[in-house]
């Protein structure tokens, strides 16, 4: 009988061990399996990082290549830009709004109206000189033009793409 009392704790712990050895490679397969699950979840971020960086790479191409052959030719300083029926307007009397609002927020209490005035002559000026300017295209190839556009839609669909993606 004292037999059976020593081999049984020997055996409670042979089981013990292997109930252990067997968890411990449930436990490292469970591990295994998310580390696997965490890098293709990391892979596939990176690659659509790379898709959207390669996009705006494409798309800034396009754009440059685009920028590159507009001219923009001013007329400011030749004649009138504003008509008022057939007398034209000189370009020096656009600043007048300007010049009174900066007089008024010198001479007044009140500074609401200089900085309307000041604000309105502004507008004014800035419209001027967009309404004096003109844009050409400059003459390209056929195969440049395309390149141009394709580059530009190429990367805003990649960049788009990654953008409004559907996980």
């Amino acid at each position: 009988m004292s037999e059976n009392k020593n081999t049984r704790p020997e055996e409670n712990l042979e089981k013990l061990y292997a109930e252990i050895e067997k968890n411990a490679k449930q436990e490292q397969h469970e591990l295994s399996s998310q580390l696997k699950e965490t890098t293709s979840k990391a892979t596939k971020e990176q690659n659509q990082l790379l898709r959207f960086f390669g996009g705006m790479l494409l798309f800034g191409a396009g754009m440059f290549m685009i920028f590159q052959n507009i001219v923009v030719q001013s007329s400011w300083g030749i004649g009138s830009i504003f008509h008022i029926g057939n007398y034209g307007i000189p370009n020096g009397t656009i600043m007048i709004p300007l010049l009174i609002g900066i007089a008024l927020l010198f001479l007044c209490d009140r500074k609401l109206w200089g900085w309307l005035f000041i604000g309105v002559g502004i507008v004014i000026i800035l419209a001027a000189v967009i309404m004096s300017v003109s844009v050409t295209w400059r003459t390209s190839s056929g195969w440049m033009f395309f390149i141009m556009f394709a580059l530009t839609m190429a990367g805003g669909a990649m960049m788009l793409r990654e953008l409004f993606r559907a996980d």
